[in-house]
């Protein structure tokens, strides 16, 4: 899987996890915005749950043009910062016109990316790549064969990496 980019909609789905979200569920929900808190904390990171989503997963497409332009890092954090970091929607236009901005690009030609059979097929690419290789949610970290699932699990990933790091050749 080249750029973890895929439609976790679409994984859950293929994976018959078509429960209720947990937006959707009263109490998971109540029990999130405090976890959302501790991780805040312990990362030292702004988050605040986006205000929209978008089923077209736009942004998310927009990553394609980024990895394509050697700029996959500057994209995410801009990308997050209006999103997950401030709170802006996922389906706002107008915020992935800013993203392009930011990001030096003309900004129509973002939007006429993000919505182009291309990013539609790569995107599809990914989430094929993905249920191949057993990812069922976000996040997922993979290494090899080892696959480690959820933040709660970065201690685990650590160890594994440096575990690598120190194995004989």
């Amino acid at each position: 899987m080249a750029t973890g980019n895929f439609d976790l909609n679409e994984l859950k789905r293929r994976n018959n996890n078509t429960g209720p979200s947990s937006r959707e569920q009263p109490l998971k929900s109540r029990y999130n915005q405090q976890e959302f808190r501790r991780w805040k904390t312990r990362y030292g990171v702004t988050f605040q749950r986006p205000a929209g989503y978008d089923a077209e997963s736009r942004i998310n497409k927009g990553a394609f043009l980024a990895l394509d332009r050697g700029r996959i890092h500057d994209y995410i954090v801009a990308a997050w910062r209006r999103t997950w970091g401030a709170g802006g929607s996922l389906a706002d236009e107008g915020l992935m016109r800013d993203v392009a901005r930011e990001m030096g690009w003309d900004a129509e030609a973002f939007m006429a990316f993000v919505v182009s059979d291309d990013a539609l097929q790569r995107y599809r690419a990914e989430t094929e790549a993905a249920h191949q290789r057993g990812v069922f949610g976000v996040p997922t970290m993979l290494v090899g064969e080892e696959m480690f699932w959820g933040n709660d699990h970065l201690t685990w990933l650590e160890e594994h990496i440096a575990q690598l790091a120190h194995a004989p050749a």
